[in-house]
């Protein structure tokens, strides 16, 4: 880990942006106790501090220091829960799917056969349509709810963690140890678990880390268009497509701050994830 850290802090862009992610993680965490208002209490929204500017002092009594949006939320607040729950969806739906995946991955290559045949067309198929477009499809029919929406985002994704592993595995089953750790009476699970796996973790990891990047911005498209989560509980891409109608009219802060975030937010980690990937890829590094 000395090591590893060593190495990374030379690439003083990939400090400031896992600098970036501690910050959002810290604040999405601390967001009930330093948030001014629950966004999600609809009994303490005022309609009459809608669409309020910047620095507006609302009935509240405290200052909304990014505005409101259309419903009366300030969008500060609004904007620390979002990130809780873009945080939320791109974890835990790129941790399932990395699960999902490496299992599906590492199985057919150790097993091969029919199952290694019958997996990879599969996982072949679905990663020539897009991900959004299979996203969409599973949220039309699932309906809206985080449980619904983790679905949709990890049959979306599991498929690139499955090739993945399916390709690292198929390279270290080829090499010696595991032939030689096959010859012996251990069980085959025994094998895949403490063998193989632990040798496709760095591929993994890499693209793991771009995966739950691309789950906040699959999730906040999904809401941007109506598709997410409910109304009640709104998420980055909700809050910019409440704001959306208010582009061209002088109230372009409903929009512009949780689009803000959500770049921040997607781009320090896929900076973080390709310093990651460099570091585990001699061939890559700067």
């Amino acid at each position: 880990m000395k090591s590893f850290w060593r190495e990374y802090r030379e690439n003083w862009v990939a400090v400031v942006a896992l600098a970036v992610v501690v910050l959002v993680v810290l604040a999405a965490l601390t967001a009930p106790i330093f948030a001014p208002q629950n966004p999600y209490d609809l009994a303490i929204l005022d309609l009459m501090d809608a669409r309020r500017p910047p620095g507006f002092v609302g009935s509240g009594e405290y200052v909304h220091w990014l505005g409101t949006d259309a419903q009366g939320r300030d969008l500060l607040s609004a904007i620390l829960y979002g990130l809780r729950i873009s945080l939320q969806m791109g974890l835990v739906a790129g941790a399932v799917a990395m699960t999902l995946g490496a299992t599906l991955g590492i199985l057919s290559a150790h097993l091969g056969g029919w199952v290694e045949a019958l997996v990879m067309r599969v996982v072949d198929l679905q990663l020539s349509f897009p991900a959004i477009l299979l996203a969409l499809v599973l949220v039309a029919v699932l309906g809206q709810g985080k449980s619904q929406l983790i679905i949709a985002l990890v049959a979306a994704q599991y498929a690139y963690f499955a090739r993945t592993a399916y390709g690292a595995a198929t390279a270290e089953r080829q090499k010696d140890y595991v032939e030689a750790a096959s010859a012996t009476p251990l069980p085959s699970w025994r094998v895949v678990l403490r063998h193989i796996l632990p040798n496709c973790l760095p591929p993994l990891i890499v693209v793991g880390t771009v995966q739950v990047a691309n789950a906040i911005a699959l999730e906040a498209t999904l809401s941007f268009l109506g598709l997410g989560l409910p109304p009640t509980e709104p998420s980055l891409g909700m809050l910019i497509a409440n704001g959306f109608p208010y582009m061209m009219n002088g109230r372009a802060w409903i929009s512009v701050y949780p689009g803000i975030a959500l770049i921040l937010l997607i781009v320090a980690i896929n900076i973080v994830g390709d310093q990651i990937r460099d570091q585990f890829n001699p061939r890559l590094r700067r």
